[in-house]
């Protein structure tokens, strides 16, 4: 064999990741505020994409029973999908990413639900468009004042020695999260070179500030000047504060030798103790939780099916602006063009992501709903065990794809708004050889059985696991366990200790 350069012709097959499609990808795994956040960005970042702005009024519609059950003549396919046995989802257009495309994608035609449960908005509200005047509840929390400029002000006003006022800055300034400050007197004082009574007294009157229970060093004491605040430190609860672990532990029948009373007036205290607030820092400074915006509506049908859409609210109305580009090209020099080419490809291709994007999250969902049909008739015990490969394979994609469609995104059925993720539960095998039941069905069924509990009838988990049994469902004495830890369900020994003391 000769032993030499030479030249030879090969043809494989491999997949380039081009940054457009770890575009595409990125964009199917985002939830609706990070794809709008991106939008913003690709709006200021590439000058041939614009919102639209325009508001589209959407005509007058029949009422529900005065309908057909035909697809009204407004709807765009692939906006809605009804959930039939048998009848096959739409897709919309399903041509690849790198082809020809339109050029604007305008979701202006998916309209609200007649009977989203009030999860319909006003038209013309876009979920990416112009920010929202405040309301007054809104307004008075962006100016409500943090909770330092909240404690500064009560020390101006409630100390007025100098020397005081330092200290009392000072303890202010070491205040944790939970609203602690975990250094004791001593160190104070000898940190700020002042008498140790002064720091002590300092503290006493600030711990009384709003809210009550600040700068103390641990939990007991942060509870007691709760209580005192409420005039009720008693000599039996102030033993009950001297014993946290024991009722932590809910042994109850020490706590009644250790405060000298009985059952009744122990659980009378525990009561108030749980009223107290042992983190009284904690979610003070902190913003107004954002509401929780679902992905696709799901309504039912004149005829006993469901109907699910896209919620406008979540799809980004963008528009490319091919005559501006035509415009800017003819007088534009030569060495810009290759500058406008991009964007316009890059504007074109977001485009058709976007409303890939849309198509796929409504076909993977519409799957979904269309196998947990018996949760949304007869409610959670009747979940299916769900994986993502059952989706996979019904809707011809890849597990990774389903993954990433169901990850933050959130659909506002008829029992409530749930993340797609719900409705994929482990399987637990049946006694008789039957069909499976989900885990999800069968910690909600575990669940009702202690809720169901009376001080004479506490069940444990051997007898859980025996009930369950005698319903079909094959599952071990440690699985029962888990479930009821997951569901923070105290054991059976606690939970007669409190069933006891409350009867």
């Amino acid at each position: 064999m000769a032993i030499g350069p030479r030249l030879e012709l090969r043809q494989t097959q491999n997949l380039v990741m081009t940054p457009q499609l770890r575009q595409a990808i990125k964009l199917l795994q985002f939830s609706n505020i990070e794809v709008a956040a991106f939008i913003e960005e690709e709006l200021e970042r590439n000058p041939l994409l614009e919102r639209d702005e325009s508001v589209d009024i959407p005509p007058e519609r029949a009422a529900l029973d005065q309908r057909t059950d035909q697809r009204s003549d407004d709807r765009e396919p692939g906006d809605t999908d009804r959930l039939m046995d048998g009848a096959t989802l739409p897709t919309g257009d399903q041509a690849p990413l790198d082809s020809d495309h339109a050029e604007q994608f305008d979701a202006g035609s998916y309209e609200p639900s007649e009977s989203g449960g009030g999860l319909d908005r006003p038209s013309g509200a876009g979920g990416t468009g112009g920010a929202e005047p405040l309301d007054g509840v809104a307004l008075l929390v962006a100016n409500a004042p943090t909770l330092r400029e909240h404690l500064a002000e009560q020390l101006r006003l409630g100390i007025h020695d100098p020397v005081e006022r330092l200290i009392g800055a000072h303890l202010i300034a070491l205040l944790d999260g939970a609203g602690r400050v975990l250094v004791d007197d001593t160190a104070l004082a000898n940190a700020l070179g002042a008498p140790v009574a002064t720091v002590a007294s300092v503290r006493a009157r600030m711990m009384r500030f709003d809210p009550v229970g600040l700068f103390a060093t641990d939990l007991r004491s942060c509870l007691a000047a709760q209580l005192a605040e409420r005039n009720r430190l008693d000599p039996a609860m102030a033993t009950l504060l001297d014993n946290l672990e024991a009722l932590g532990r809910r042994d109850l029948k020490r706590l009644q030798a250790l405060c000298e009373v009985d059952a009744e007036d122990l659980a009378d205290m525990i009561d108030e103790i749980r009223a107290l607030d042992p983190k009284p820092a904690a979610g003070y400074d902190a913003a107004a939780p954002l509401p929780i915006v679902p992905d696709v509506l799901m309504r039912p049908a004149p005829n006993g099916d469901w109907i699910l859409e896209l919620n406008p609210e979540t799809m980004p109305r963008l528009l490319v602006a091919e005559s501006l580009h035509a415009k800017v090209l003819l007088k534009a020099p030569k060495s810009d063009r290759p500058f406008l080419s991009e964007k316009l490809a890059s504007a074109n291709w977001l485009v058709k992501s976007l409303h890939q994007r849309a198509q796929t999250i409504l076909k993977v969902s519409s799957e979904v709903m269309r196998q947990q049909d018996g949760f949304l008739r007869r409610g959670v015990g009747h979940l299916r065990p769900l994986i993502l490969r059952d989706i996979a394979e019904a809707v011809e994609m890849h597990e990774s794809t389903v993954s990433r469609v169901t990850a933050n995104k959130y659909i506002a059925t008829p029992r409530g708004l749930f993340e797609l993720k719900y409705f994929f539960t482990t399987a637990i095998a049946a006694t008789a050889g039957g069909e499976s039941h989900s885990a999800e069905a069968v910690r909600h069924r575990i669940r009702h059985m202690v809720a169901a509990e009376t001080v004479h009838s506490i069940l444990s988990d051997d007898a859980i696991v025996a009930a369950l049994r005698r319903e079909g469902v094959d599952i071990a004495r440690r699985t029962v366990a888990k479930y009821r830890d997951a569901l923070r369900i105290p054991s059976s020994v606690q939970r007669k200790r409190e069933k006891s003391v409350s009867a």
